[in-house]
């Protein structure tokens, strides 16, 4: 198959979709994943192939129509049939554009839809506010414990608290899009002159496991092979005594965190520098980590919206000091109990694209926690 016949097929489906309904795309996918199988991965023809199947899984997830989410499984079953990265991607294609109740064949007992798939639409129909309990047809097996051993069973099925107005893509069968939470490189906040913060008094607690938890919304924006210019810093603090609101900015650039390295000196209060410190609410927090890690960095490194929920959900907790065990009710009293806020820096550690995370958490236990992120094309 070359690149040209496959926009032609392209065109032929969508044409025959109209007239001749879901099952000839299906059939047509079928076909083709039946003669293509033997390419050698890798070569014009095997992409030509992957392109064309893409296009024909994404026309019918996002077209309505009767029939749709039934070829759909039927052609994933033949042409993907064991890809967790793909059902991921599929779930998100559904729940963005089809009806919940029209989702009810893929969780139809004796459809060939894989655990992944059903999980993953499950979650990223919560963010959308579906209520997937009450859905017919999706109840029983949100609410089965036979799925309880998921990673994405430790989410709630409605949304938490601070999982708030989550940035979610828009699709078409062209395209997509979706909005950046990220401040502007360019913004700029008045921030007051550093404090004298009592570093000899300060004692790091950071440990692996507690960096690595804090640190899941961004870990593929530096685990993935394409973003090399990818850094993350995650660590904790505790303090003899409570840190007030005022001394946050200062208490931060005297811990000698690597992002900050270099930072200089700061003007006088009241005028615009390079550094800032805004107090947010946990919900800003947490979409920032959604988007980190649903929407991905500056490559193809997105984890779509339900293990982008799972991941955001584990650097919040890990950010407010809860438990690793935690259930939902505790890790949402810990959030509610710590004051947050958003940080930046012109420093050399931070690109100053558009991929620039900092957050930090300051629990009632004197701990202050703090997780920064970078990564470029």
């Amino acid at each position: 198959m070359t690149s040209k016949n496959a926009r032609m097929l392209e065109r032929t489906a969508r044409r025959r979709l109209r007239r001749d309904g879901a099952a000839f795309v299906a059939a047509l996918g079928i076909g083709l994943a039946q003669r293509h199988r033997s390419e050698p991965a890798g070569s014009d023809a095997s992409a030509a192939f992957d392109d064309l199947f893409d296009h024909l899984v994404r026309l019918l997830a996002v077209t309505r129509g009767p029939g749709h989410v039934d070829e759909l499984l039927r052609l994933l079953a033949a042409g993907r049939p064991d890809d967790p990265e793909h059902d991921r991607y599929v779930a998100s294609l559904l729940a963005s554009c089809q009806r919940p109740a029209d989702l009810a064949p893929v969780y139809e007992e004796g459809v060939a839809a894989s655990e992944e798939l059903r999980a993953c639409l499950l979650h990223e129909l919560v963010l959308r506010g579906a209520p997937v309990a009450e859905t017919p047809g999706i109840a029983s097996w949100a609410t089965s414990p036979h799925w309880r051993d998921h990673p994405l069973a430790a989410l709630p099925l409605v949304p938490a608290e601070p999982e708030r107005e989550p940035d979610l893509p828009a699709y078409s069968v062209d395209g997509s899009s979706c909005g950046f939470p990220y401040p502007d490189p360019e913004e700029r906040h008045p921030a007051p002159r550093p404090v004298a913060a009592p570093v000899a008094a300060v004692v790091e607690t950071t440990t692996a496991a507690t960096a690595r938890a804090m640190a899941s919304a961004v870990a593929n924006w530096a685990d993935h092979p394409e973003e090399p210019e990818g850094r993350v810093e995650a660590r904790t603090f505790a303090f003899p005594e409570p840190l007030e609101p005022d001394a946050v900015p200062g208490t931060l650039v005297a811990l000698g965190l690597d992002c900050l390295a270099d930072l200089g000196e700061l003007p006088e209060p009241g005028r615009k520098t390079a550094f800032g410190v805004v107090p947010v609410e946990a919900a800003e927090v947490w979409r920032l980590l959604f988007a980190a890690s649903s929407s991905g960095g500056a490559y193809d490194s997105a984890c779509y919206g339900a293990y982008g929920r799972l991941h955001a959900w584990r650097s919040l907790a890990a950010l407010a000091g809860a438990p690793p065990d935690a259930p939902p009710s505790e890790v949402e009293a810990h959030v509610r109990a710590c004051a947050w806020y958003r940080f930046g820096a012109e420093t050399p550690w931070f690109h100053r694209v558009v991929w620039d995370l900092g957050v930090l958490a300051v629990s009632p236990d004197r701990r202050l926690a703090v997780l920064a992120a970078t990564t470029t094309d």
